[in-house]
């Protein structure tokens, strides 16, 4: 009998809902904000992208902009979701810049670094 991991569960202790399957997003690639022991970014915010975000991005050697088709990776736009490193997105919060988080989309382990409240503070208001 084949064992399977449990199923990643978002802030709420829920399922996780996709962030994004176009851009296709996740540590691995699956659309989730899933982490794993080797993912040392800890990439577990659902965040949609804002230009103020990509250029801060940019300014702190994380280019998000620029496409590599070798890693299969299209470039991000405002407006695109994409599961974040936790402190990446801590680090812009504190410098204002801060994008909007798709709580149901973030992994609960966001909340090993950032409090829910500060997410919650920067949930995205509108729904799809």
């Amino acid at each position: 009998m084949a064992h399977s991991s449990p199923p990643s569960r978002n802030v709420y202790n829920e399922p996780i809902v996709p962030c994004s399957f176009q851009p296709l997003t996740g540590f691995f690639r699956d659309g989730c904000c899933k982490t794993a022991d080797d993912d040392a970014g800890t990439h577990v915010v659902c965040a949609v992208m804002t230009e103020d975000f990509l250029d801060f991005s940019v300014s702190r050697g994380n280019d998000l902009v620029t496409p590599v088709p070798e890693w299969g990776f299209p470039g991000l736009r405002a407006g695109d979701k994409w599961c974040l490193c936790a402190l990446r997105w801590l680090e812009a919060c504190e410098a204002g810049m801060a994008p909007p988080v798709v709580l149901e989309s973030t992994n609960f382990h966001a909340l090993d670094l950032i409090p829910l409240a500060l997410l919650q503070a920067h949930a995205r208001q509108d729904k799809p």
